[in-house]
């Protein structure tokens, strides 16, 4: 377990990274902490991977079982409004997701872990860079330092604002959704705006595909046919009155549980698309962001964060639908078994993203406990 000098001093990394938080792709001080913490550590293996991020390693000389830990380590565009201080010190960027804190409760286990030698296998811990944007999964499991690497599980965890502290959630199956991001793109053409007949205006192509879009939403979290479209940005010509608008755009995120339900409606949707263009005669440029593969639980995985919450007297809470946000760590879990599971962040705490949320220190330790926990059952 971990020492109160330990975590006092993995509490104040996190608020170091809370008050220099890095967007997406740029976590190069952040990284930088990772390792300066890690090379003081008896660690198999410490390597830079998916540019950003840090694989840590911890192999065993007997044979066995092999162990990806993940945590993510980008902040948000959000500017924070707390006034702490440790408050962000980088305009308009802040740790919103508890990312600062997900990188700390994996140096906890790192450190842990380099304290007694494992019994068997081998256990590699992935600080992921660039999960906000969805990219920094691709960029990790398309590195070379990555790709010689097998797992028998892998396992992250999120923590959870709504839910009492130190709660265990869990869920078999999908835990969270399927989500990308459509941008539409309609290339009319300009006229005087006495005359719009003379030219190609995009705005009632794009009221019929806003209706669209609602016509084909489904939000119902609690139905295995749960389908959103949310209309996330517009543009539409210029600030110029005397001219029709010859050019505009949509921007949709759309999230479903299901891989297949989602395809058939987004084909739907952009069969509609190129109905509309043809009819006012514009030319449609389609575009896709940000996709996030469903976190697909493993049902022995699963069991293994259930024994582990069990074995801490920690409090389970069983999910009976998945969350609706996109979590990358679905890249991992659709290549090797394993599961993702949350830790309860206070019910009281703002929301994800909220511009007030800050990661509780106090579930520092459990998290890190439950990570030892299954990686003991297992090796």
């Amino acid at each position: 377990m971990l020492q109160e000098n330990a975590l006092q001093s993995l509490v104040s990394i996190r608020k170091d990274l809370h008050a220099n938080p890095e967007v997406s792709g740029n976590e190069i001080r952040t990284q930088k902490v990772i390792f300066n913490y890690l090379n003081a550590l008896p660690i198999s293996e410490i390597k830079a991977v998916g540019e950003t991020g840090v694989l840590a390693c911890f192999q065993s000389e007997r044979n066995g079982p092999s162990i990806m830990i993940r945590g993510d380590i980008d902040a948000l565009p959000i500017q924070e409004i707390n006034t702490f201080q440790y408050a962000s010190t980088v305009k308009g960027v802040s740790h919103k997701c508890g990312h600062d804190g997900h990188t700390t409760i994996l140096l906890g286990l790192a450190k842990l872990l380099s304290e007694r030698p494992l019994p068997s296998g081998k256990v590699v811990l992935l600080f992921q860079p660039a999960e906000e944007d969805g990219m920094g999964a691709q960029a990790v499991v398309s590195d070379p330092v990555f790709q010689v690497h097998t797992f028998d599980f892998v396992f992250a965890l999120h923590n959870l604002p709504g839910y009492a502290m130190h709660t265990v959630v869990v869920k078999n199956h999908e835990f969270t959704a399927n989500v990308k991001s459509l941008i539409i793109k309609l290339h009319g053409k300009t006229s005087h705006a006495a005359e719009p007949e003379l030219g190609w205006n995009p705005s009632s192509a794009i009221s019929k595909i806003l209706l669209k879009a609602e016509e084909l939403t489904f939000n119902t979290p609690e139905s295995k046919d749960f389908f959103l479209i949310t209309p996330v940005f517009l543009n539409m010509g210029e600030l110029a009155y005397g001219i029709s608008a010859g050019y505009g755009e949509i921007h949709f995120t759309i999230r479903s549980w299901s891989t297949k339900l989602i395809d058939e409606k987004c084909d739907a949707l952009l069969q509609y698309v190129q109905e509309v263009c043809g009819l006012d005669k514009l030319k449609p440029d389609i575009s896709w962001t940000q996709v996030f593969q469903a976190n697909v639980n493993d049902p022995v995985a699963v069991n293994y964060v259930r024994k582990a919450a069990s074995l801490l007297n920690l409090d389970l809470h069983e999910r009976g639908y998945p969350f609706k946000w996109g979590e990358d760590f679905g890249l991992f879990t659709q290549r090797f078994p394993g599961a993702m599971f949350g830790i309860g962040a206070g019910e009281d705490t703002p929301a994800l993203h909220n511009p007030d949320y800050d990661f509780p220190d106090e579930i520092l330790a459990n998290s890190v406990h439950m990570f030892y926990n299954i990686i003991h059952q297992i090796v």
